[in-house]
């Protein structure tokens, strides 16, 4: 009867001692997790400016998990127009009206016109080759507003 009482609580240990490895093992998979998804610092960053219109917040260029994004803050906004699209623009101030195709790379329709939003940044962007991310009226080729982009 002892034997079986002994080996009864030998079982128990073994698996308790078991789970227990187990769950501290998931624990740290979890944080080691949640630590490579977090974006990294931003690489750039830039306060939005008027263009043909008013246009307030922050954008940042942030990584996270190998991508690149542009992250506008909360406090971005902007005018409502038609056909309006984010773009990447060669210098530091875009011309109020009149871009040209070469000098600029659309990013990607514009989500909303005021809020937080991100939009990913194509892999064959260099960055390096851009000054400014701007808000831009393709119907009417208007550079709504605009933030140069600093490091």
């Amino acid at each position: 009867m002892k034997f079986q009482h002994l080996a009864i609580i030998g079982i128990l240990t073994v698996v308790t001692i078991s789970c227990t490895r187990e769950v501290t093992s998931n624990t740290t998979e979890t944080q080691e997790q949640a630590t490579t998804t977090t974006a990294s610092p931003a690489a750039a960053s830039g306060t939005f400016k008027a263009g043909e219109h008013v246009t307030q917040g922050a954008v940042s260029v942030v990584t996270k998990e190998g991508k690149r994004y542009l992250e506008f803050n909360q406090n971005f906004k902007t005018a409502q127009g038609p056909d309006l699209f984010v773009i990447l623009y060669r210098t530091d101030t875009p011309p109020k009206s009149g871009i040209k195709e070469k000098d600029y790379v659309s990013i990607a329709r514009l989500q909303k016109n005021n809020g937080s939003q991100r939009y990913a940044l194509p892999e064959n962007v260099k960055l390096a080759d851009f000054g400014s991310v701007a808000i831009w009226c393709r119907k009417f080729n208007a550079t709504f507003g605009y933030a140069s982009l600093k490091a």
